[in-house]
This record gives C-alpha cells, sequence and structure tokens, in this order.
C-alpha cells in the first residue's frame, strides 16, 4: 500500500495542544479569505437576480424573495456584448502571439546563447520592474499617437512586446531546461529559431499556457488604456464599455447592472478554475531567481 504524504504537521504532532490552537487559527483564517472572495461574486449575482425595487430596500436581503431570471437575457439585451467579446478576444489573441514571438525569443536568445553581456541585460531588465506602470504611460501614448496606431489593436499589441515580468518569467524557465538538448540540435544542424519552435516552444508549454492566462486576464480586466487609446465604439473592450455604459450610468436599473457584472465576471472565473494548475506550476518553475 502506498504510503501517504507527510504533511507539515502530522498525527503526533496534532495531538499537542498548541499546535491544534495553530492549526485551528490557520484554519479559520484561510475559511475568512474564502468568504471575503466568494461574497462579492455572490452578491452580485444574487442582485442581479433580484427586481429592481428589491435591490434597493433597506435593509438588503442578501438572498432574494423573489427569483427573476429574466435580468440575464435583459442585461445581454442592453449592450453588444458578443462586439466587445470579440475586440477582447482580439487584443487578447495578439498580446499572445507577440509574447510568444517576441518575447519568447528574447529570452531564449538570452538564455541559451552567446549573446555579449547578456547579465548586464539581465541585470537591466530586472531593474525595470522597479519602475511604476503610471510613469511610462503617457510617453508609451506620445509615442503610439506619433505612430498613428491609436484606435488601432496595434496600440495593445506593441507595448505586449516589452513587458518585462513576462521577459523574466520565460528567461528563467528555459535556464531549467538541460542545455544537452539543444547541444544536440546544433550538431544535427538546427539552427537557433529552429531550435527555439521546434525544442524550446514545446517544451515551455507550462509556461506559455500561464502566461496565456495571465494575459488573458489583463486583457478582460482592463478599462483605462483601452478607454485612452480606443476613440471608437465598435472597438471597445469589454471592460471599457462596461464601465462606460454601466458602472456611469444613472438610467439603467440596479438589478441589470448587477446582471451584467455577473456575466462578465464568470468567464474569468471559469477559466482560472480550469487552468489553475497551470499557474501554480508555471509560478513554480518559473520563479525568478538572483
Amino acid at each position: 500500500m502506498k504510503s501517504a504524504d507527510r504533511g507539515i504537521l502530522s498525527e503526533h504532532d496534532l495531538k499537542k495542544t498548541s499546535n491544534k490552537i495553530v492549526y485551528g487559527i490557520m484554519v479559520l483564517v484561510i475559511i475568512i479569505m474564502v468568504l471575503t472572495m466568494l461574497y462579492p461574486i455572490s452578491m452580485t449575482m444574487f442582485n442581479g437576480l433580484k427586481s429592481n425595487q428589491e435591490v434597493n430596500s433597506f435593509p438588503p436581503h442578501f438572498i432574494p424573495q423573489e427569483w427573476h431570471f429574466e435580468n440575464l437575457s435583459k442585461a445581454l439585451e442592453y449592450m453588444d456584448l458578443p462586439m466587445y467579446l470579440r475586440n477582447t478576444l482580439y487584443i487578447f489573441a495578439g498580446n499572445m502571439i507577440v509574447t510568444l514571438v517576441v518575447l519568447g525569443m528574447a529570452s531564449f536568445s538570452i538564455s541559451r546563447m552567446n549573446v555579449p553581456y547578456k547579465k548586464a541585460f539581465y541585470f537591466f531588465f530586472l531593474m525595470t520592474l522597479f519602475i511604476p506602470a503610471s510613469s511610462y504611460m503617457i510617453p508609451n501614448f506620445v509615442n503610439l499617437k506619433e505612430l498613428g496606431l491609436l484606435n488601432q489593436y496595434a496600440a495593445f499589441w506593441l507595448p505586449a512586446g516589452a513587458n518585462t515580468f513576462y521577459f523574466l518569467l520565460l528567461k528563467n524557465f528555459f535556464d531549467g531546461i538541460h542545455p544537452e538538448i539543444f547541444e544536440a540540435a546544433r550538431i544535427d544542424g538546427a539552427s537557433e529559431p529552429r531550435s527555439f519552435f521546434m525544442i524550446a516552444v514545446p517544451l515551455s508549454i507550462p509556461i506559455f499556457a500561464t502566461l496565456a492566462i495571465f494575459i488573458f486576464s489583463t486583457a478582460w480586466n482592463d478599462w483605462f488604456w483601452p478607454s485612452l487609446v480606443m476613440h471608437s465604439e465598435e472597438k471597445y473592450t469589454l471592460a471599457t464599455a462596461v464601465y462606460k455604459y454601466v458602472i456611469n450610468v444613472r438610467a439603467l436599473n440596479t438589478n441589470i447592472k448587477f446582471a451584467i457584472l455577473f456575466i462578465v465576471t464568470l468567464p474569468p472565473v471559469i477559466v482560472f478554475l480550469i487552468f489553475q494548475k497551470f499557474i501554480m506550476r508555471g509560478v513554480a518553475l518559473s520563479a525568478v531567481k538572483g
């Protein structure tokens, strides 16, 4: 019979009163954290299924007294969610391709090729993590304006090729791949680009899956940058459309607002629940080293 893996505390350790108290406090803290994370989602869902009068009633009721599932269909009819979803997926797909090609090849060259002063490049990229994003937002906007890329999807794809955090994740993941594999490929006559696409990329599925989730989450949640560079309604992302046409609109019933917000909340939660193992594995395998 296969023995179970030993945890932090064994059965003998749990017999001690002090360990029981500490363990109980840990479990209590975890339960509180879970409840605080589930409360906003459940509150949004229940308010989206109430009547508008019940949502604005006092004292409030957490569980709806009357269920109004028709609010979900009204929410879908209020705004063109498929169009905004398509725009968001365009941005995600472009950012993912740029990350794979530009950041992937750049990190691979720093990790596996004899690039002069590659340690200096590595520490330079590492230092840029300490620069707040708000400090280079205006220069990015000015550069995109001068290039004529405003109101274009390229306004998202071009900056995606300069994400230092993703670069360091990929670089440290490539460092963990055995160099003998690439040396054997060079002996067989494979070029560096072919080694990258035929060897490094297939072996890096966990980290690219992790980055895909991060990029999807950013494209889904970001509303400020799209509202800054996109000037036409037909190119708004889902988050920008929700901010402009749901959050800032007073004439819309509150229960319909909550129904729209609940519908928009579901996809990222489902994506995370399905691919959470890739997040944990990718972050563990690509932890930034000193």
